[in-house]
């Protein structure tokens, strides 16, 4: 009997529940099977309640895509952002946390694609135009790209660097090659030089191959290309970082890549590592602000320019969520080579 009684309790629990969930979700669809697809997904009951709303609020009609589909992630978010914007509550704490957690999962469902999870495992897949950096052991390090990717051979173009020694020659020498490929992870890998054509108009070296590639540093945001004007103001401390626009007119500069947690900027002159920066600059009318330390500087002797690479201290979520719609391309307003399109943001975002 008291079996009896517990299975009719647990009946009406469950029965209850699966109401609950579709008058929560509205409309006929089986929410508790989207429940059940979420948690076998490997998310958190709050993230898949997150996601229910979503897909209520842009009437999906498959629901459960949203743990897979980047292209309909987008797009919710897009409704989200201009039903938000239509209301005047884009800056409205709850909904500034609400967006940043829809995009927290967009990045989830980006990293699990198998771009991200699949490397490179020979030299022969590096493309034209990669950047590389070359170490020489006992001289060290310098600067080059791949011009053309053969089968017996990569011809670079002559490593700017450091001044060589005395009649030193780099056919025959054994050299470190790190990479970092765009969207994935650095590469290190050794290799020898094969051939040295400094003596041509267009200096080259070709390389040998290897298949012994090193995966390492795995990105762990998202990094598209940019081609925006921008000012650096250098700060006395890392401390002093804030998200005040400034007035005056700091160091012109140009934006080459970004990311929620960085960027990547051409100067004039010299930088040096450790350097505490804030990075001022426009995505469509929005003014983005950027703060964060120098980690990285390519300095190019024969241009009298450095790119330097900026990692971010976290921005408040109002300015991740700016950054993150660009990078994700929510609104069009970018191309694939990261010039500027005329997307249609919604005012105010």
């Amino acid at each position: 009997m008291i079996i009896f009684i517990i299975l009719v309790v647990l009946f009406i629990l469950v029965t209850v529940l699966i109401v609950l969930l579709r008058r929560a979700g509205g409309g006929s669809f089986p929410w508790f099977h989207f429940y059940t697809k979420g948690k076998e997904a490997g998310f958190s009951f709050k993230e898949v309640n997150l996601l229910r709303k979503v897909a209520v609020e842009n009437r999906l009609s498959n629901p459960t895509s949203l743990f897979w589909s980047v292209k309909l992630l987008d797009r919710s978010i897009r409704g989200m952002i201009i039903r938000f914007a239509s209301e005047g509550t884009l800056n409205n704490e709850d909904n500034v946390y609400f967006l940043s957690k829809l995009f927290e999962f967009r990045k989830t469902v980006e990293m699990n694609l198998p771009k991200y999870k699949i490397g490179l495992k020979t030299t022969r897949k590096i493309p034209a135009r990669q950047h590389l950096k070359i170490t020489l052991t006992g001289v060290g390090a310098y600067h080059s790209q791949v011009v053309e990717n053969q089968r017996r051979y990569i011809a670079i173009s002559y490593p700017e660097g450091p001044k060589l020694p005395p009649g030193f020659e780099f056919k025959g020498q054994r050299i470190g090659v790190y990479f970092w490929r765009q969207e994935d992870a650095g590469y290190v890998f050794d290799s020898k030089v094969l051939e040295d054509f400094s003596d041509r108009k267009y200096p080259l070296l070709y390389i040998s191959h290897s298949d012994s590639l090193v995966r390492s540093q795995k990105r762990n945001s998202i990094r598209v290309p940019l081609n925006n004007p921008a000012y650096l103001f250098p700060l006395k401390h890392i401390n002093q970082a804030s998200e005040e626009v400034e007035a005056g007119r700091g160091l012109r500069c140009r934006l080459q890549d970004i990311s929620e947690d960085g960027a990547a900027v051409y100067i004039g002159g010299r930088a040096r590592v450790g350097l505490s920066v804030k990075l001022q600059f426009k995505l469509s009318d929005s003014t983005i602000i950027m703060n964060g330390v120098v980690k990285g500087v390519n300095f190019h002797q024969r241009k009298n320019a450095s790119v330097i690479h900026i990692q971010a201290v976290p921005p408040s979520k109002r300015m991740t969520n700016r950054i993150l719609a660009y990078v994700y391309n929510i609104f069009g307003e970018r191309d694939s080579k990261g010039r500027r399109n005329a997307g249609s943001v919604p005012e105010g975002w």
